[in-house]
């Protein structure tokens, strides 16, 4: 897919892996200018050399989305490098760490870091960085990554079916508030992706598919997991001239899975 993104300048975080990292990918091959914010600086920063031909300008800045003070400087450092911000994909987050467990059992510290990165990092980036769009006469873009998981509400994983459900209503009110003054807002709920925090979960050894991932597939019309870059490709739609009509819109890419949810696991 090949759409123009010329002299736009896009942020994206939490790219310097994953979904992230195709998105960043995606976004460079168009022709944008890309600004990775990530906490792993270093994995941002390898990212932007290998970039580093086939992108106009790619740089990349730590930055923890949930840390107010942070993105603020972040915000001020991208405007002040491109004189203005196009693009930005709030993609950052994160999962439980702390072992799958009943609401009466979760962990205190889990909640408050998934909310705090997966919903409030979603809050405090858009607060950083819109002021600095509404600046452009032409407005801009915002895609929020969610999850599946914020339409259907997983057992055992309380805190990132919040949060992810928060930035699906998040993006709405997005929507609505900033339409009127050009900045389009839209959300991309990916399924089951195979990125490497997932890889080990879906492998096997020998390459096949493991015992508990064929169980978790068999609910995916299309049997098998998302790659980075199919996320990637619904992202570089939303941000692309051509969806010039498209804003409060939840685009869900799950090979299915939504369709027709009937699996209980």
């Amino acid at each position: 897919m090949q759409v123009d993104l010329n002299d736009k300048v896009a942020v994206v975080t939490g790219g310097a892996h994953g979904i992230g990292r195709a998105i960043v990918q995606e976004l460079a091959a168009n022709g944008a200018s890309v600004a990775i914010v990530d906490i792993d600086i270093e994995g941002a920063e390898q990212t932007v050399n290998e970039l580093a031909q086939s992108s106009p300008y790619c740089q990349a800045f730590e930055g923890d989305v949930s840390n107010r003070d942070q993105m603020r400087a972040v915000a001020q450092k991208v405007a002040d490098g491109k004189s203005k911000i196009d693009i930005l994909v709030n993609n950052a987050g994160i999962n439980t760490h702390g072992g799958r467990l009943p609401i009466h059992e979760y962990s205190f510290d889990d909640w408050d870091r998934i909310i705090g990165i997966d919903l409030n990092g979603v809050f405090i980036t858009s607060r950083a960085f819109i002021p600095f769009m509404l600046q452009k006469p032409d407005g801009g873009r915002i895609v929020n990554i969610s999850s599946v998981a914020g339409l259907v509400p997983l057992r055992l994983q309380s805190a990132f079916v919040a949060a992810k459900a928060g930035v699906v209503n998040l993006s709405r009110s997005m929507a609505l508030e900033l339409g009127p003054k050009g900045i389009l807002v839209n959300a991309v709920l990916p399924g089951s992706t195979l990125t490497r925090g997932t890889e080990k979960l879906f492998y096997g050894e020998d390459g096949a598919y493991t015992e508990k991932a064929a169980s978790l597939l068999s609910h995916i019309p299309l049997g098998r997991p998302a790659q980075p870059e199919e996320i990637a490709h619904a992202v570089l739609f939303l941000v692309s001239p051509e969806a010039s009509y498209i804003n409060g819109s939840i685009l869900v890419v799950d090979g299915g899975w939504t369709a027709g949810y009937t699996r209980d696991f």
